[in-house]
């Protein structure tokens, strides 16, 4: 064993690495379920730990690649046999939680389900809410600036992130636990690793907003005529449930289809031939009132024919239901493998025109084989785009990558909405940045990461 591996050992011990067959039997990739390869596992216990750790690193000028819970999709946790991997799990503890100042401090490793719960307990609410909830840690939520289901009321984890505790690649600890809203002394640096995939330092701790608890929550499925009775929806949802609205997601027919009838995953519980359906959702403090509002605006709805037909959970069972469709993620990986999988972002009103020249481009190239299934937190104008060929050999990927990305900068849209860039993306970044941002973001890594030690070779690429 070398030196840097003893060193290693000293700080965190036995059990705080892990090496070999316990480093393989990891994934790195949660659709192929690709082994990691790196040298070792590095697994701190406290901040202190992983300070340690990163100055060892840094004197023997060696590669660190960051894992939170492993849900991201852009091949962010990437490592190869000479980097080491420094996983947060075993930092996991929720420190604090002030129900006055509706704050919580947690440790990076902790799970997002957890936050979730823990904030329950006191009858409060942890607004951020994706379907990997129960994997993905707080940690690699704030690395990536997660965005999910209820954006359209509570923003991304962004505006959930009162203060934090980083990491940078020397070792050097960055604490601001800050817990108010306001606080305007000088830069505020935890925007610097909000978002930064674990390129400029390792978040360790967080302080985050809680939102106080709604007891009411209203579900509707609803079957949409066309793409302007959608956006018209969403204009009238957003007008008369303003308070409350916490969701619409959109599903193309092609999504729906394939989720139930095609497939038999689901029920089908509205008839499969809308060319759009939308899950509309409110949270409230009445229930009766909120239903009696929800229904009204979906009668309105009716009468202006942007729906044709709606389904109203009734039920905690049937809510799930409904919610199955959209996130049974595991479902289309199913029924598309070999798939390739998307996060784009775009002007609403550009929406349409945008998917209906991908889905042709795709059908020019792959007459027989291309199929793709699009869905979305609309609100937010985020999509996101299954797509498969059969063929999923690296030349096959890079042509379906320019089909998706190319048009993107005509309509001013983002390769990425909220899943970041990793390796994935970063050959494309220029389509959604441009070189002097580009450049700029260059200067923030060159400054915090001198020897590009941290996550080297994700999101740009330094000459």
């Amino acid at each position: 064993m070398d030196k840097l591996l003893n060193d290693l050992l000293a700080i965190v011990g036995p059990s705080g690495v892990l090496l070999g067959d316990d480093v393989s039997q990891r994934s790195v990739d949660w659709f192929t379920g690709a082994p990691c390869r790196a040298k070792a596992i590095v697994r701190p216990r406290s901040t202190e730990q992983l300070s340690s750790v990163m100055a060892v690193c840094y004197q023997a000028d060696q590669p660190v690649v960051t894992h939170g819970g492993m849900t991201g999709i852009v091949h962010g946790g990437v490592a190869s046999p000479d980097e080491i991997v420094v996983s947060l799990e075993l930092m996991n503890q929720i420190e604090e939680i002030d129900p006055v100042g509706s704050t919580i401090q947690v440790q990076a490793g902790v799970t997002l389900q957890r936050v979730q719960e823990a904030a329950q307990e006191i009858d409060m609410q942890f607004p951020l809410d994706l379907g990997a909830r129960g994997s993905c840690t707080i940690g690699g939520n704030i690395a990536t600036n997660a965005g999910g289901i209820r954006v359209i009321r509570y923003g991304m984890m962004r505006q959930q992130v009162l203060g934090l505790e980083a990491v940078l690649s020397d070792g050097t600890v960055v604490s601001s636990l800050n817990k108010m809203l306001k606080n305007n002394a000088g830069y505020d640096l935890k925007q610097l690793f909000i978002g930064s995939e674990g390129t400029l330092g390792i978040v360790t701790r967080a302080v985050l907003r809680l939102q106080p608890h709604m007891p009411s929550e209203q579900t509707a499925l609803v079957a949409v005529p066309s793409f302007d009775a959608l956006t018209q929806l969403l204009n009238l949802v957003s007008r008369e449930l303003a308070n409350s609205l916490s969701a619409f997601e959109a599903l193309w027919n092609n999504h729906y289809k394939l989720m139930t009838t095609e497939s038999g995953k689901h029920a089908p519980v509205l008839a499969d031939d809308s060319p759009f359906y939308a899950i509309i959702e409110t949270l409230g403090l009445d229930e009766a009132e909120d239903a009696e509002r929800f229904s009204q605006v979906l009668q309105k709805a009716l009468e202006a024919d942007l729906i044709t037909d709606a389904v109203l959970a009734s039920s905690q069972a049937q809510r799930q239901s409904i919610w199955a469709i959209r996130e049974d993620i595991e479902a289309l990986v199913s029924e598309l493998k070999p798939m390739f999988s998307y996060d784009v972002s775009l002007p609403i009103p550009s929406m349409e025109a945008y998917v209906d020249i991908l889905e042709e481009n795709l059908k020019t190239q792959w007459p027989q084989a291309g199929k793709m299934v699009v869905f979305g937190h609309l609100g937010d104008g985020n999509l996101h785009i299954m797509i498969t060929v059969r063929d999923d050999r690296p030349d096959s990927r890079r042509q379906v990558e320019q089909l998706v990305y190319s048009p993107l900068k005509a309509f001013g849209g983002s390769i990425s909405a909220e899943h970041g860039i990793g390796l994935e993306k970063k050959d494309y970044l220029s389509v959604s940045r441009t070189s002097e941002e580009i450049a700029l973001m260059k200067r923030l890594k060159t400054a915090l990461d001198p020897k590009c030690l941290l996550n080297p070779g994700k999101v740009i690429a330094l000459d």
